[in-house]
């Protein structure tokens, strides 16, 4: 097998742009080939060892699973995170996120805790951007924090995670009683309604993390909600909360942290024109 045939392999199921992209991957990351290589035909001189793992990758990318997942890493605010299946792949509007946050003409914080961490791209990317603060990571996956510390240690920034449901903070002894402690919370919670699934592309569906995903049809503001009722006792005054949102339920995140009185609501849009984001602040 060569570049050739496994691009063409991958448009049975992405369009020749995007197949031929994840082919270009597959061979930089895994066998250090440069599109240039390629073009010299150094694809055609893999190793034997190397051709039997290029068609088990080609297998799996053949079946639908994300290349990410493949090759066990992705990119994001130009650093390299390991990821795996009990991790969201970090996306492009949630390094906009990171960046509105380092971007905002605030005070830096002092204690930043990011709610949600699955693979702690965020959490460690604000991390290297403010070496000052006391920066904390919360997921209620165990599997998603063993990723999340090896990726804080592969980066070599200081992130301390914990498991904390979100959802049942209450049961978290050292959580109380709450305290005005922290600058700035920030996440990225599950807020993809069950009825939006039909619009999804089935690699997402069929690989990454429902529980990371999806809240239910009734109750779409489920996680912000929760957090957004920690932050009323959790942030410091004039601290900051910043969410990636739904664009669907924009209008309903404004009035929520209204009536929790919040203030200087801000809403941004994405690269995409999706309003993507919200911050408040307390």
């Amino acid at each position: 097998m060569n570049y050739n045939d496994l691009w063409r392999q991958l448009a049975h199921i992405y369009d020749e742009g995007e197949a031929k992209a994840i082919a270009g991957m597959t061979y930089e990351v895994r066998f250090g080939l440069t599109l240039s290589d390629i073009y010299l035909g150094k694809d055609t001189q893999l190793s034997a060892d190397d051709q039997t793992e290029l068609e088990e990758i080609a297998k799996r990318l053949v079946q639908g699973e994300p290349i990410q997942y493949v090759l066990g890493q992705a990119d994001f605010c130009g650093r390299t995170f390991l990821v795996n299946d009990a991790v969201l792949i970090p996306r492009p509007e949630t390094e906009e996120l990171c960046l509105w946050i380092t971007s905002q003409r605030v005070c830096p914080p002092v204690r930043l805790l990011d709610i949600g961490t699955g693979s702690g791209c965020i959490a460690i990317t604000l991390a290297a951007m403010f070496p000052e603060a006391k920066v904390i990571g919360w997921d209620i996956s165990t599997d998603a924090l063993k990723v999340a510390k090896e990726n804080a240690k592969r980066h070599n920034v200081n992130v301390s995670f914990e498991q904390v449901d979100v959802l049942n903070i209450s049961l978290t002894s050292h959580l109380s009683p709450l305290t005005s402690e922290y600058d700035f919370i920030v996440s990225n919670p599950p807020y993809i309604c069950n009825k939006e699934r039909e619009a999804m592309e089935p690699n997402v569906l069929e690989h990454e993390p429902h529980t990371a995903l999806f809240v239910p049809d009734d109750d779409p503001l489920l996680f912000y909600r929760a957090i957004a009722q920690y932050g009323q006792t959790a942030l410091k005054d004039g601290g900051w909360l910043y969410f990636e949102i739904n664009p669907l339920y924009t209008q309903e995140m404004r009035d929520m942290l209204t009536m929790m009185s919040y203030h200087d609501i801000e809403i941004k849009t994405d690269q995409f024109g999706k309003q993507r984001m919200i911050r408040a602040q307390r």
